[in-house]
């Protein structure tokens, strides 16, 4: 598959079945994790595999909407540090969608879950502070995601998108 295929083929899944998936699979993904652009190559995102049975279930309790981690047979947090980069926040987003596009590659779901929310800091604390506890997250590190991974139980049908020509401008944007 190439990475246009992957792109297109790329879909959230938050049911998953239940196979394990094999380390080899495991670590291709963190290495394209790592291998990810950062602002000056500098290392404000770091990553966290979860693949414990009982963590993965009470990461599920992080926010409502990551139970689906109860299915997940991984998981990767993705952490930025703010200390390191004023990238960290847009350096964590670009490995999360080199995680997302080679798990697709590789016949993985993944299922996004925001840890971090820019809009209320009261909600992104909470959250982090969760996570931050259950996986030993030094405070220095913000919270970015979790990333579920597993075999999809079904691929679901493809989202029906807005119109490119709403989306997508040529030398201005265009109103």
């Amino acid at each position: 598959m190439n990475v246009f295929e992957a792109i297109q083929k790329r879909r959230e899944m938050t049911k998953f079945l239940d196979q394990p998936i094999p380390n080899e699979q495991l670590e291709q993904i963190l290495e394209a994790a790592y291998l990810a652009p950062s602002g000056n190559n500098l290392p404000s995102r770091e990553f966290i595999l979860i693949t414990n049975r009982e963590k993965l279930d009470e990461l599920a309790n992080a926010t409502p909407f990551v139970s689906w981690l109860k299915e997940a047979k991984a998981a990767i947090a993705v952490t930025g540090c703010p200390e390191v980069s004023k990238y960290w926040l847009q350096d964590a987003s670009i490995a999360c969608g080199f995680i997302w596009l080679t798990a697709t590659e590789l016949g993985l779901g993944t299922a996004f879950g925001a840890i971090y929310h820019s809009q209320d800091q009261a909600e992104s604390k909470k959250r982090e502070d969760f996570v931050r506890t259950a996986l030993n997250i030094p405070s220095d590190r913000r919270v970015v995601a979790i990333l579920g991974l597993g075999y999809p139980e079904k691929e679901p049908p493809a989202k029906e998108m807005v119109r490119k020509e709403s989306i997508i401008h040529y030398e201005r944007f265009q109103t």
